[in-house]
């Protein structure tokens, strides 16, 4: 190789070097997945100056409201009712292991102290403090784990050029170089300021699917800074070199009701699906479609059984509340944790497919049948089990329940015991 060459080569190293283009997740990354798997339960939070208007997080789009008009909703964005340590302590009465909340979303407004924009919660506002910064130190402390939402999409700034035309991988107007280092550069800010965070989970990809986003070098750039963070992107496509979970948007993997999924092949990855409690993202005044607790927990169940974890989104309002709806269903889901969580906790899915009448989790030797629909025989048959079942008994009571088992699966008869009103558990034993 001449010098000349030698040189080029090095300077395409430079050029080239947060990139990612063939990931290998490290010890810890592959550690942190495991945890992730574990936890099962997230908390997701949509909360910005759009809650104001409380008509969700897309108002600004959908009501056509000029960006310079939108960002005058900075100048009495003033949640003095926020109080981290109470956000934090709602999550884990819950039954909750982590949370996710948007730091940033489409409307581009930053909701911590970045030196990147002026646009942003300590600096745009007379609130003058960082919520995102009380959070993740109260999320320490309580031993929660935080994951920070970040939008790719941004609706106003120029650089960006919302709206402009896809030529050869990039917008025809705005400057899409300066878009790709000013994220690189807030992402630097989250990962390295704000304590302990476990996770970065990308939104807005799908608004230019013929772009250049430059994942490798974003995902890459995340990994260098701290190789156990995990990364999803809700792109409602298969994953991606450099992603360590996937996401399901309002649909547990599998499923495509929503419409979002018809390219989301399941994959190897660890999996989440995310919902919203009501039937908006952010705070909706006029949105009162609550899902009921045996709605959620029917969810989280059925997320588990498919070997997904469930992230349940709330939209706090404007003054940093949580809403009652919300923090009372959420305390009846957080007793039912409490009393059943071993059956969620640490256990995997999809050992056997789901059923009419329910689905199963696992965690060591032990199996436990959620029977969430009542069958229409007096038994359950659990399909393909080869272990030697040992013990088969209900869960509450751990009162014994006769079975039998055959070469194409197990019949566990139910006909003598009271169904629960919310998920009757079956625990199974094998040697």
């Amino acid at each position: 190789m001449t010098k000349k060459l030698t040189l080029i080569a090095f300077l395409l190293y430079c050029l080239n070097a947060g990139a990612q283009t063939t990931y290998t997740p490290t010890a810890d990354n592959l550690a942190a997945r495991e945890n992730f798997q574990d936890m099962k339960f997230g908390l997701f939070i949509h909360w910005g100056i759009y809650s104001i208007l409380g008509d969700g997080e897309w108002v600004m789009h959908t009501e056509k409201i000029p960006y310079n008009s939108y960002k005058r909703l900075a100048d009495f964005f003033n949640p003095q009712a926020f109080d981290a340590k109470e956000w934090v302590a709602f999550a884990k009465r819950a039954g909750m292991k982590y949370i996710t909340i948007t730091s940033r979303h489409h409307d581009g407004f930053s909701m911590f102290g970045t030196k990147m924009s002026p646009y942003n919660i300590v600096d745009a506002t007379p609130y003058h403090r960082d919520p995102l910064m009380e959070l993740a130190q109260e999320c320490q402390k309580q031993g929660i784990e935080l994951h920070f939402y970040y939008s790719l999409l941004d609706w106003g700034r120029p650089d960006y050029a919302f709206g402009s035309p896809i030529v050869n991988g990039k917008p025809t107007q705005g400057d899409w170089d300066s878009y790709i280092k000013f994220m690189k550069d807030q992402l630097t800010e989250l990962i390295t300021k704000y304590p302990a965070v476990k996770g970065i989970w990308f939104d807005g990809y799908w608004e230019r699917t013929d772009v250049n986003w430059h994942l490798d070098e974003i995902y890459g750039l995340i990994h260098k800074l701290n190789p156990a963070i995990i990364v999803g992107n809700n792109h409602h496509e298969a994953v991606k070199d450099g992603e360590d979970f996937q996401m399901f948007e309002k649909d547990l993997p599998g499923n495509n009701t929503t419409g979002f999924s018809a390219k989301s092949k399941i994959g190897a990855l660890p999996l989440e699906t995310c919902e919203t409690i009501n039937g908006s993202w952010g705070f909706n005044i006029n949105d009162r479609s609550y899902k009921s607790t045996k709605q959620i927990i029917h969810y989280l169940v059925n997320a588990a059984g498919r070997n997904a974890n469930f992230l349940l989104n709330i939209g706090p309002m404007p003054n940093g509340k949580i809403q009652p709806e919300f923090t009372d269903t959420l305390a009846i889901v957080g007793n039912w944790m409490q009393k059943n969580g071993e059956t969620i906790y640490g256990t995997r899915g999809n050992f056997i497919a789901p059923q009419p009448w329910g689905v199963v989790t696992y965690k060591n030797k032990t199996l436990y049948a959620h029977v969430l629909n009542k069958p229409q025989q007096p038994y359950i048959f659990l399909p393909d089990v080869k272990a030697k079942i040992t013990k088969v008994a209900l869960f509450a009571d751990g009162s014994s329940l006769k079975f039998k088992q055959q070469p194409e699966g197990v019949f566990v008869y139910i006909n003598n015991i009271k169904p629960d009103a919310v998920d009757t558990i079956i625990e199974l034993t094998t040697n």
